[in-house]
């Protein structure tokens, strides 16, 4: 029986160990952490006859150690790629991979759609699954939502077609991954920290869509805009091109490219749907729904099924999420906003003045535009989690001095009800412009614990 080795726990770490055991690998699994979610995660794979190694730090020495007998390693997403004891495998031959790279093996008869950009993968990817559940196609969302994509393998249905958001982690693990249509939301500067400069990590998003028979791409976004004015790889000729304005504004004009002109979608040829279907505030909503649309369009869906799937759509969890009412204000989780572009697009969606909880695990990059937003639309800012103090020092440093570190998501919920009471605002909005590793698992829990703090309030 061949020997598989695991890096990193998590959903894309159990289901990779149960996809390999399944295909007859004798699977371990390792991971350095030790939180009370990894020992439950661990005693579940215990229990199917896959051991767990927590607290293990896969490094070059034990990599040598392992080398004789160890025929595959898979590689969780949240796991760098030049991690030395990674680097050091693949020197020796050993087979390396993502587990999105694994799911693709038994997944390739399939149509992909790929979805990539530093933001707007996630509401892009829920719309475009969407529309094709819509047109009766089996077709589900998974990668950096939902699913790990080795769930969808390991189901004994096989989909028409593979919605796979794919993070610059997944792409980068993953390189043979080649999507029937690849989709570019946006570009912006991120996960500088795991990639060390801006070229790399447009090389890994650019290699998706190089990989795709079809392309699309968001047309106002200025980065891309320019690949496609200056005609630069990855962009060809045939992509296409979406823009929240007029047709004269596209880069270049295909029969599936999409535009907005009279308050309605369409494409070159025909009028798919009326705007005021989507329900999801924001200039940037509006350009998440034309790339699916042109996606749709590629794929052949017929706009009755479009039109249904976004006059239904209920938004994406933790991306301006609605929570509820209270007392006239607006409780607002936009947790995925986990960078500055992001959470600068967050509080340009939302009315103001506004209360706003920021903060966590700080990443690299320009907040400018995050500043100047908050310099024009935020009554009072709360600072939680590590970046706490840094983001004081800044706002001070622009003369913005009505902030306040609570540290905490309970003290940040509790004084937000008292301010926004105070300034009369009309909206409280959790978007942290950080990470939430240095408080919790992912943005899923921490925008979780913001949902029961403020349904909890009296």
């Amino acid at each position: 029986m061949p020997n598989a080795y695991v890096i990193g726990l998590g959903k894309s770490g159990m289901a990779a160990a149960r996809l390999l055991k399944r295909d007859g690998w004798h699977v371990t699994v390792s991971d350095s952490g030790l939180s009370d979610s990894l020992r439950q995660q661990q005693q579940q794979l215990a229990a199917e006859k896959i051991p767990v190694n927590l607290k293990e730090t896969f490094d070059p020495h034990r990599v040598e150690q392992l080398q004789a007998s160890l025929q595959r390693l898979v590689v969780s997403p949240g796991v760098p790629w030049d991690l030395p004891g990674l680097v050091r495998a693949r020197e020796l031959g050993i087979e390396t991979m993502g587990e999105t790279e694994l799911a693709w093996q038994h997944l390739k008869e399939c149509r992909w759609v790929g979805i990539t950009g530093t933001n707007g993968k996630t509401t892009t990817t829920a719309l475009i699954a969407a529309i094709f559940q819509a047109a009766g196609l089996y077709a589900p969302a998974f990668g950096n939502i939902g699913y790990a994509a080795c769930d969808v393998a390991l189901d004994a249905k096989k989909p028409d077609w593979a919605i796979a958001e794919l993070s610059s982690y997944q792409i980068e693990s993953s390189p043979s991954i080649a999507p029937r249509i690849g989709v570019w939301t946006t570009f912006t500067p991120d996960h500088l920290s795991r990639h060390k400069t801006l070229e790399r990590y447009c090389a890994i998003k650019s290699h998706l869509l190089r990989q795709s028979h079809h392309q699309v791409f968001n047309g106002d976004d200025p980065y891309l805009r320019k690949l496609g004015k200056q005609r630069c790889p990855p962009v060809r000729d045939g992509a296409c091109w979406t823009s929240i304005d007029s047709k004269a504004t596209l880069v270049s004009s295909t029969p599936q490219s999409a535009y907005i002109e009279d308050a309605w979608v369409r494409t070159p040829t025909e009028l798919i749907l009326p705007v005021s279907l989507l329900r999801m505030p924001g200039a940037h909503n509006r350009q998440n729904l034309l790339m699916a649309v042109a996606v749709a369009k590629l794929a052949g869906i017929e706009k009755s099924a479009i039109a249904h799937a976004i006059a239904t759509f209920p938004g994406v969890p933790h991306r301006l999420e609605y929570i509820r009412t209270w007392q006239g204000i607006d409780f607002i989780n936009d947790s995925k906003a986990t960078n500055y572009d992001a959470a600068e697009v967050g509080l340009s969606a939302v009315k103001h003045p506004a209360i706003l909880i920021a903060g966590g695990e700080a990443k690299q990059g320009d907040d400018n535009a995050w500043i100047a937003a908050i310099q024009a639309k935020v009554a009072a800012v709360l600072l939680i989690g590590n970046a706490a103090s840094t983001f004081a020092q800044r706002l001070q440093q622009v003369g913005y001095t009505n902030f306040e570190i609570v540290e905490t998501m309970e003290r940040a919920v509790t004084r937000s009800a008292e301010l926004a009471k105070h300034y009369q605002t009309p909206v409280v909005l959790l978007s942290p412009a950080c990470a939430s590793f240095d408080q919790y698992q992912n943005f899923e829990q921490r925008g979780d614990h913001f949902r029961e703090l403020c349904q909890a309030l009296q």
